[in-house]
């Protein structure tokens, strides 16, 4: 029986008001998963809270009954971060939308946690201003959402990730107790609080509101397309242009199952014959770009590759980032579900764990493409599948499994970006030791002690192991 009852749900009703409450299981099933689809939960009642104080009252009655939420932003995560798992009422901040202050002085943005990536940018952009993180997602995902898994994006390898451009956060805690964390100085003592929320997915309580940095815009762009004649040469080339003394803004790679994709569905030009591409992006003063644009194309030519294309202008160079950012969009051409994977290796680890996931492909019969952030080895092996089938659903749980553990095996990481979600809980053992979640829950417990803030993410329970459970699904309404 739900914990949801009418008594709750009149006093939900009360504390935000008409349209702010979803409580039928038709609308519901919208929210039964993230971009993570293999697992499926819809939560059994929806709040969408309008404020602050009204985030604030809503937790504080969950409070009072010991009931469990899960925070949702847009819903694109990728590691099932919303999943509705052990907490009936799911909490989406989408309606806190609002810009509440740009100082160009001191370059930062006040922005509710509902605000969309882009938007951020978009409303700077006429003073020579954005904000860097720029997930693929971005013209959907919020900035909630970003903080939550701190989220990066292609440019990540200049500008780094979330984490580095946020100042300040507004958290309401599980009992709805309102705090502030951080403030507008770059430089603060004491523990990082702001550091410890970023990529906690969740589990210390809901951001309302941020206090992100701005970045000046770039005199200019240099953007380039570089052949293969398959991955290996395109990783290997990965590497020979970083140590030549010049780091890129963003070097992506797609392998030739994605740039199929891509073109068929967006016609945007580039070679089908290749067997992988990258997309080489320098920027900076407009004195001595084109010399080491230059640069690197000569050394991508040493390095193997086929062809190497300058984007001729900005309509090109958008061409060319549109062909990435919407990469993950095309594979939906290729099958019915697919399930994109997250792992990190060094950068010279890269022809390595490519040719571990092409034998991966191979023993577990599904297709798997390539498309990620070849710069600072972040991996998006993306597993093609049918969730009709259930044997395929299994094994593409087992092929993204094999794929992370040798990711650590190679002295990577399980996720860069996406998370780990409930995903990738069942892999935390394999790179932390029982001391090192046991600290984890207890600095999860400062913040939210009964863990009722996104239970069951992120960190297993005690003496867990790293079986990963068959696939969590309701039963058909």
């Amino acid at each position: 029986m739900s914990a949801i009852d009418r008594k709750l749900l009149d006093e939900l009703g009360e504390i935000i008001g008409a349209g702010g409450i979803v409580s039928r299981a038709t609308e519901l099933k919208v929210y039964e998963c993230d971009g993570w689809t293999v697992e499926k939960r819809a939560p059994d009642v929806l709040i969408l809270p309008r404020s602050t104080a009204q985030l604030s009252a809503v937790l504080a009655a969950l409070h009072r009954r010991g009931i469990a939420f899960v925070p949702r932003g847009a819903g694109t995560g990728l590691s099932g971060g919303c999943l509705s798992l052990n907490a009936p009422a799911m909490i989406c901040t989408s309606k806190m939308n609002r810009i509440l202050e740009i100082d160009f002085d001191n370059r930062r943005v006040e922005a509710e946690s509902g605000v969309v990536n882009l938007h951020v940018t978009n409303a700077v952009k006429s003073r020579g201003y954005f904000y860097a993180p720029d997930p693929s997602s971005q013209v959907a995902c919020t900035i909630g959402g970003n903080i939550a898994e701190n989220s990066g994006g292609p440019h990540t390898l200049k500008y780094g990730v979330t984490t580095n451009h946020v100042l300040a956060l507004e958290v309401v805690l599980p009992d709805g107790e309102v705090v502030e964390l951080g403030g507008p100085a770059e430089e603060r003592c004491g523990y990082d609080l702001v550091g410890a929320v970023v990529g906690a997915e969740g589990t210390a309580g809901i951001v309302t509101r941020a206090t992100l940095k701005l970045m000046r815009e770039p005199e200019n762009h240099r953007t380039i397309l570089a052949a293969f004649p398959d991955a290996d040469t395109a990783t290997r080339a990965v590497s020979m242009i970083i140590a030549s003394g010049i780091v890129p803004a963003a070097l992506e790679m797609m392998d030739q199952l994605i740039i199929r994709a891509v073109e068929e569905a967006f016609n945007v030009g580039l070679p089908l014959d290749a067997g992988a591409v990258l997309i080489i992006e320098l920027e900076g003063l407009e004195a001595g770009l084109t010399s080491y644009a230059d640069e690197v194309a000569k050394t991508a030519s040493l390095a193997g590759a086929s062809s190497v294309r300058l984007a001729r202008d900005e309509a090109e160079r958008a061409l060319l980032w549109k062909a990435r950012k919407r990469a993950f969009g095309a594979v939906g051409r290729l099958a019915p579900n697919y399930a994109t994977q997250d792992g990190v290796v060094p950068r010279t680890c890269l022809p390595r764990i490519l040719r571990v996931i092409a034998d991966v492909s191979r023993r577990y019969e599904l297709r798997i493409g390539n498309v990620f952030h070849a710069g600072d080895g972040n991996l998006h092996p993306i597993i093609l599948y049918d969730e009709r089938e259930p044997d395929q659903v299994r094994r593409a749980i087992d092929a993204g499994r094999e794929i992370l553990k040798a990711c650590i095996e190679m002295g990577g990481s399980l996720t860069g970006e996406h998370g780990i979600g409930v995903e990738k809980i069942g892999e935390m053992p394999l790179m932390f030791s029982p001391d090192d979640l046991r600290v984890m829950t207890e600095l999860r417990h400062v913040f939210d002690p009964m863990e009722r803030s996104n239970p069951g993410k992120v960190i297993p329970q005690p003496g867990a192991c790293v079986e990963v459970a068959a696939p969590r699904r309701q039963a058909p309404i």
